[in-house]
This record gives C-alpha cells, sequence and structure tokens, in this order.
C-alpha cells in the first residue's frame, strides 16, 4: 500500500475519531502504511484539543552516540523517536528516544527579528507605533540551546546585556508573496525565543544599526520544543513572560502585537523566499531591563527563564564570556 497522509479512506467514517492525521499546509504530515500504523497512532499519548485535532511537541536532542534526532514528547515528560526530516515526511516511531542533550528544536538557516512589536513596550520607550514592521537579523551562530549559558561579552565588552522573552515562529515550508489569510499555513510551529541583547552596542556604538548589538554568540537561545500550529491555532493569544532570578520581569500577552504573526509573514515573504526552518522572533512585550529605573541587565551568576502559555519554558545560566 502506498505512503499516505490521512486514513479518511481506510475504515468507515464511524469508526474513527473526529480528526485526520493529516497535519495539513500547517506542518509536515505523520505519513502512515496501514491499519497498523491508524492503531499505533491513535495509542500514542498526543494532547488532543476537544474538537479531535492530533497535536505533537518536537524536540531535537543528542542520543548517547551524539547523533542530532527529533523525538515526539509525550504528556508523561517520554519521547517518542521521528524517523524523517520534520520539514517533510516522517513518522513517529514506537521507540522511546534516549535524549542526552536537549537542542534548540530547529538550527535555522535565517533568525529573522521584528522591533518595537508590542504596543507597550514602544510606549515605554517614548517611541511611536510604526507603520512597518521594524527588522533586523541575527546570525545562526547567535544559536543557544536549552540549559546553556548566555555569554556576556567580554572581549568586546558590553555592560547593558538585555533580556526579551519573544513567540519564535518557525516556517515549515518554502514560501514567497504569502497573503495574510494563507500565512499561517506555512507555519510549522513555535517555540520560546530569547532575544539577547547588548543594548550599549545596539544604542550607543553600533552606528545606529542594531545588528552588532544582537549579533553576540549566545544571544539566540530557542527551546525547549517545538509545537506544532495544531496545538496552537491563535499564536495571539499566549501568556508570554521573563523570569530572572525568581522575579518576574515581563509579564504579558502575545495579543498586544501591532502586527500580528499572518501580518509578519505576509511582509516578510513579500518578494522575499522564506526557507523551511526559518525562525522569526516576533518581539518583546514591555518590561525590558533598559527601560527600568535603575536599568537591570543580565550578569554573571544570573539565571533567565522564557515562559510561554502552551509552550513551556526556557531556561539558560548566565556567564561571563570565557
Amino acid at each position: 500500500m502506498p505512503r499516505i497522509s490521512t486514513y479518511s479512506s481506510l475504515i468507515p467514517r464511524a469508526t474513527l475519531p473526529d480528526f485526520s492525521i493529516e497535519l495539513g499546509m500547517r506542518a509536515p504530515t505523520l505519513a502512515i502504511s496501514g491499519v497498523a500504523d491508524i492503531l499505533r497512532i491513535r495509542s500514542q499519548s498526543f494532547h488532543t484539543f476537544s474538537t479531535g485535532t492530533p497535536t505533537m511537541k518536537i524536540i531535537r536532542y543528542n542520543d548517547p552516540a551524539n547523533d542530532i534526532r527529533y523525538a515526539a514528547q509525550k504528556d508523561d515528560g517520554s519521547s517518542l523517536e521521528i524517523d524523517g526530516c520534520i520539514f517533510g515526511d516522517h513518522t513517529v516511531t514506537d521507540k522511546v528516544a534516549d535524549v542526552h542533550k536537549l537542542l534548540a528544536p530547529v538550527d535555522p538557516p535565517t533568525i529573522l527579528c521584528i522591533g518595537l512589536n508590542y504596543l507597550f513596550h514602544a510606549e515605554e520607550g517614548g517611541l511611536p507605533k510604526p507603520k512597518w514592521p521594524i527588522l533586523f537579523m541575527k546570525s545562526p551562530a547567535t544559536l543557544q540551546h536549552p540549559g546553556d549559558p548566555i555569554e556576556v561579552p567580554t572581549h568586546l565588552k558590553s555592560e547593558e546585556v538585555d533580556y526579551e522573552c519573544e513567540l519564535a515562529v518557525v516556517i515549515g515550508r518554502k514560501c514567497k508573496n504569502v497573503s495574510k489569510a494563507d500565512a499561517l499555513d506555512y507555519v510549522l510551529g513555535y517555540t520560546c525565543g530569547h532575544d539577547v541583547s547588548a543594548r550599549d552596542w545596539q544604542i550607543k556604538y553600533g552606528g545606529s544599526q542594531w545588528c552588532k548589538g544582537k549579533n553576540f554568540d549566545t544571544f539566540c537561545p530557542l527551546g525547549p520544543c517545538l509545537v506544532t500550529t495544531d496545538e496552537i491555532p491563535n499564536p495571539n493569544a499566549l501568556k508570554i513572560k521573563t523570569v530572572l532570578n525568581g522575579k518576574v520581569m515581563q509579564d504579558w500577552n502575545t495579543d498586544d502585537m501591532i502586527f500580528d504573526v499572518p501580518t509578519l509573514i505576509e511582509f516578510l515573504s513579500g518578494s522575499t523566499t522564506l526557507m523551511p526552518g526559518t525562525v522569526i522572533l516576533t518581539g518583546t512585550p514591555h518590561g525590558v531591563g533598559l527601560a527600568r529605573k535603575p536599568p537591570v541587565y543580565l550578569k554573571d551568576g544570573d539565571s533567565v527563564t522564557i515562559d510561554i502559555e502552551g509552550i513551556g519554558q526556557l531556561t539558560n545560566p548566565v556567564i561571563n564570556e570565557p
């Protein structure tokens, strides 16, 4: 029997749960080869909505041999290995994943970042609401894994390293000139993002460019998992917060975005190709360290957590660059 991505034609509708195995155009499909696979997938403990839609949290990890693998995380905390590419055909197996080290859920080819995208954040900085999304970029070399340290630069020294909790959007399919109405069809899922920012290099020493202050090594932690769009149908209705050494510093909701996620994808894909795995950091709410009186910046020995509803917590210690 050929591999298929939906099983509605295999058995009578009355015997099916009220969902399709196909994740639709918003995510790669779970490949199914027969009724045995249907029964296996139905038996696995994936979380479902009241509508019956199957959902998945994907982790990326090193196994004991240091090979990089993906797995589907279950409600009990265990994970099942995924065969294939999460950006194409893939199958959730019955094999329990042996997670030696948790990695950032994707290794992005590009990290696109949006500045001043929360209304209250713009207001706390005394800045006008932008007419168009403000775009800057981070190098893929800024990527950091859950639990690994954020390094305060010491060679090109910074004394104003700030935190920024952000919803990170992961593009699942190559796209260009996407309409707002179709934008979420191209999203694989969402994860927690931390747009660590050296304010002195961003504002004082960067020659009016943000990139230097945003592009130091370790300045883009992502994780702990990638949550598919089936589990988060509306990315602009999520609680989001930053916790620094146990104290809540940012606590808001993604519904305060000036440009919502579909609008950002429409804008970023305009006359521009977005490749699978592209990460979009969608901006941060008010409460950043720079705006506090006195300012609060990250320092050696700190621990900072990004917490987003429906995704989880991304925690990283802070150290001085060795």
